[in-house]
């Protein structure tokens, strides 16, 4: 059984975190003398220098992860295997976790987008996910809706998976400072504070790992390439590994 997967819908260009990623980019321009170092070093997911996948025996019952957000997660630029959801589901199948991710992403959406089809998504489900990742926040920088907006939307969010038992984990992100230390503050604050409130796991800048370095961008400068997803995945998969609930991590052992 798998969970139904949402397709990478439209090519079009989402700038889904311009404003967040593109003037801390120009910033790293500096570093690229370093850039075929730090791609040839950075970390394969679940692989062995050969190439072949360890023989981690996959453990327990399936662990059924649903990954919720913008272009990041659909996978924008890259093939459907290469998206986030997918390389994470490798790398915790890798480590022996009987993990099923499915991919809930849609380019371009806000939070209030995200909301909207939250419902029809979770009902789409063959069977309640024990685990929900909520990834949006990003192009509502793009568009500068207010901090107070974006809070409102993601906490009506974390209020239906409560009331479905669904556990949830955020990955967060941070406002630039060219967008004013007020709106900045507002808006970075934001996600500690939802998950301290709902007592969920979070990643405060969950693309860190990638936004200085230029070549783990696509040339939007914008989405990750291929290497950059292993990148976020490796920094990312542990954390997503903790989140799984205890009954469920014990029945997997």
């Amino acid at each position: 059984m798998q969970l139904r997967t949402w397709s990478n819908n439209g090519r079009m260009a989402c700038l889904a975190c311009a404003a967040l990623l593109l003037p801390m980019v120009l910033t790293a321009c500096s570093e690229q003398a370093d850039e075929g170092e730090a791609v040839r070093e950075s970390r394969s997911i679940g692989a062995a220098e050969d190439g072949a996948v360890p023989a981690i025996p996959v453990m327990g019952p399936e662990v059924r992860i649903l990954a919720f957000g913008n272009s990041l997660f659909a996978g924008y630029g890259l093939d459907a295997e290469e998206s986030y959801p997918s390389r994470l589901e490798a790398a915790l199948r890798a480590r022996g976790v009987n993990a099923r991710v499915a991919n809930a992403g849609v380019s371009g959406d806000t939070s209030a987008a995200g909301l909207q089809r939250l419902r029809f998504v979770l009902d789409a489900q063959e069977e309640k996910p024990d685990l929900f990742i909520l990834e949006l926040g990003g192009n509502d920088l793009l568009r500068q809706i207010s901090p107070r907006e974006t809070r409102q939307n993601l906490a009506a969010i974390l209020d239906e998976l409560k009331s479905r038992g669904i556990p949830a984990m955020i990955f967060g992100m941070r406002a630039p400072p060219n967008y004013g230390p007020e709106y900045q503050a507002q808006f970075d604050e934001l996600y500690a504070d939802l998950a301290r409130e709902y007592g969920a796991r979070l990643v405060p800048f969950w693309v860190e790992p990638v936004f200085a370095h230029p070549s783990l961008l696509q040339a939007d400068r914008i989405h990750p390439t291929a290497q950059g997803i292993e990148e976020l995945v490796a920094s990312t998969v542990e954390d997503v590994a903790a989140a799984v609930p205890e009954k469920t991590r014990a029945a997997a052992q």
